[in-house]
């Protein structure tokens, strides 16, 4: 099932939303199969690609080995717990469920099913990240005492993220990116004080976040107007050196390339991925704890 390898990997796509035209473009070059499902149809994606419409879920369970859900967030225990029953791995979008409590079941539907569950968490392998996280574990930059991480851009179009019930706003769906980062990169954190504010339509959410070592960092999220440009900026502090990075646009292979052939490499038997199911089930739980905070007026311990 190795990318590149003889017969190919065949993968089915199920959603029809935006981040499938960054997911399938992505597996097209890698070699895959893919073909798609989605409740609302998916004339684009064949338009676009010419990848093979499934009428239902349970016909592309038949026809796939890796499922990799790009639908909208409250549907994913479901889709996640009929794959792994069918044998399937799983690709999963963030956030991975919409609520923490929902990702002990799948990880031991995972563990008892043999198959993996991998969530989608894509800045994890954009270069600036991988760069900031190498500087910090070789100790490039001395003694990490803070990190400023920022994401903005146009509210989602589709309704449902305006609801967030099942979106979970800007934290659950945007400022996600950047809590997993910051654990990535300065590791385990320990206590969570956020604040969000904002209406319908317009969004912002601002955390501060304990680490174990305790370097600290400060996250920002702001979902904005239809012509708001997407812009991302990080930068870490240390007693020696500081990095700091913004948005790049023009980078030499598809941050979603590299994280879909490791996530296929590793169904094949390859080296473990950089994210884990356990990291996307984390991720949540952070999220979870910016809106607590948020709505209590407190830090939260996590």
């Amino acid at each position: 099932m190795g990318v590149g390898s003889a017969p190919p990997v065949h993968v089915g796509i199920v959603g029809a939303g935006g981040i499938t035209h960054a997911h399938v473009p992505a597996l097209l070059a890698l070699g895959a199969e893919v073909c798609a499902f989605s409740r609302h149809g998916v004339a684009l994606l064949f338009e676009r690609y010419g990848i093979r419409s499934c009428a239902s879920f349970d016909e592309l369970l038949s026809g796939c080995d890796v499922v990799d859900i790009c639908a909208p967030t409250p549907t994913h225990p479901g889709f996640i717990e009929q794959a792994l029953r069918a044998g399937k791995h799983v690709i999963c979008e963030k956030p991975l469920v919409r609520h923490g409590s929902e990702g002990p079941s799948i990880a031991a539907l995972a563990r008892a099913t043999g198959r993996l569950v991998l969530p989608a968490h894509v800045v994890r392998y954009f270069p600036q990240y991988s760069y900031a996280r190498d500087a910090v574990r070789a100790a490039r930059l001395g003694r990490v005492g803070e990190a400023r991480f920022s994401r903005s851009g146009a509210h989602p179009a589709a309704s449902w993220f305006a609801d967030e019930a099942q979106s979970g706003g800007v934290v659950l769906d945007l400022m996600i990116h950047d809590l997993d980062a910051a654990r990535w990169i300065l590791g385990e954190v320990t206590e969570v004080h956020g604040i969000v504010t904002g209406s319908r339509g317009e969004s912002r959410a601002e955390a501060r976040l304990t680490h174990r070592g305790g370097a600290t960092s400060h996250v920002t999220a702001c979902w904005g107007p239809r012509d708001t440009v997407f812009r991302t900026s990080l930068r870490v502090d240390g007693d020696l050196d500081s990095y700091e990075a913004a948005s790049d646009e023009d980078l030499p292979t598809s941050p979603y390339v590299l994280q879909l052939r490791e996530f296929l490499d590793a169904f094949a038997g390859g080296p473990a991925p950089r994210v884990t199911l356990d990291d996307g089930i984390r991720a949540v739980e952070l999220a979870e704890a910016v809106l607590a905070s948020s709505a209590g007026g407190t830090p939260v311990s996590v």
